[in-house]
């Protein structure tokens, strides 16, 4: 069974046909006439033919080697052209990018900004997945996910895109019924509107004030495994949402809902995830800068705490 010739074998054989001289193509390769006698014979031994002939005077290609010359340009000029794309895409971003994100924050945060980066860059094609679970970002085939949550895996490289903090919060009107929560432990006894969504552990709330943490079981009778559909049971007065300030700020801000317990929050943090280093990829590298220009200008109001 034969070895594939490498590349540079076939470089040293077309130059020496070019050139019809040993010497001539090892000034042209600026290596020795000594290397390329060496990588022929090592080549006529891969191939296990003879492809060249060699006098005192001249160097003449015999018939096999002037298939294998015509085979070797066509093999070199497709690696000089796959060399030459490969360099382009990590310089110029292009190509499929898959990105992946949850429902809520796919669809109010981060489509938006896709849609700003495909207009910028005509030459990259983006694919948001949005799902209600973490995702595997190599396994799964994505380039880039965009997540909320400090829970990273550390064979994972991140980048912090902005700050960002789940909050307590209810309506006027539930307050008015059930009372205001005094203390963490009084979330208890409220009716709380869980949610089954990434990284959240169902019914357990982690909150932390300072360098405090606590951890609380919460219930209610409601409970969904999307953020949006818990926010607008919380406006509705059905209970208490524990939610991060880029999804209740607007509400928070109009009085619909109030702050609850404020010295109290979850770190939520935005990150963009991705399994390999940004250099090795334009498009990765521009999306990820470009997402971070954007939060760089984005602020989240936590709105009047009560």
């Amino acid at each position: 069974m034969h070895k594939t010739p490498a590349t540079d074998d076939l470089r040293v054989f077309t130059a020496v046909v070019r050139r019809a001289s040993f010497a001539e193509a090892a000034a042209e390769l600026g290596a020795s006439p000594a290397y390329v006698s060496k990588r022929i014979r090592l080549l006529e031994d891969e191939l296990a033919v003879k492809l060249l002939h060699r006098t005192t005077r001249r160097v003449a290609v015999t018939e096999e080697g002037e298939r294998v010359f015509h085979w070797a340009q066509r093999i070199l000029d497709d690696w000089d052209q796959l060399l030459q794309e490969v360099a382009v895409t990590r310089r110029e971003p292009r190509g499929l990018l898959k990105v992946s994100c949850s429902f809520g924050f796919g669809r109010r945060v981060v489509a938006p900004v896709l849609s700003q980066l495909a207009e910028r860059h005509p030459g990259l094609q983006v694919r948001l997945e949005v799902f209600d679970r973490l995702v595997d970002v190599a396994g799964e085939g994505f380039d880039l996910d965009i997540r909320v949550g400090d829970e990273i895996a550390p064979h994972l490289i991140a980048r912090r895109l902005a700050d960002n903090q789940r909050v307590l919060c209810a309506a006027p009107g539930y307050l008015a019924r059930k009372g205001v929560p005094r203390s963490v432990a009084d979330l208890a006894s409220h009716d709380c509107l869980v949610i089954k969504e990434r990284d959240h552990p169902f019914g357990v709330w982690r909150l932390r004030s300072g360098a405090s943490d606590e951890t609380v079981k919460v219930r209610g009778p409601l409970s969904a495994n999307n953020g949006e559909m818990a926010v607008q049971w919380a406006v509705d007065g059905r209970g208490i949402v524990l939610r991060s300030l880029w999804d209740v700020g607007a509400e928070l801000r109009s009085g619909r809902l109030v702050r609850l317990l404020p010295d109290w929050r979850q770190e939520a943090n935005i990150w963009a995830v991705y399994p390999t280093r940004l250099e090795r990829s334009a498009k990765v590298r521009v999306c990820v800068e470009f997402l971070q220009a954007h939060f760089d200008r984005q602020t989240w109001d936590a709105g009047d705490a009560a």
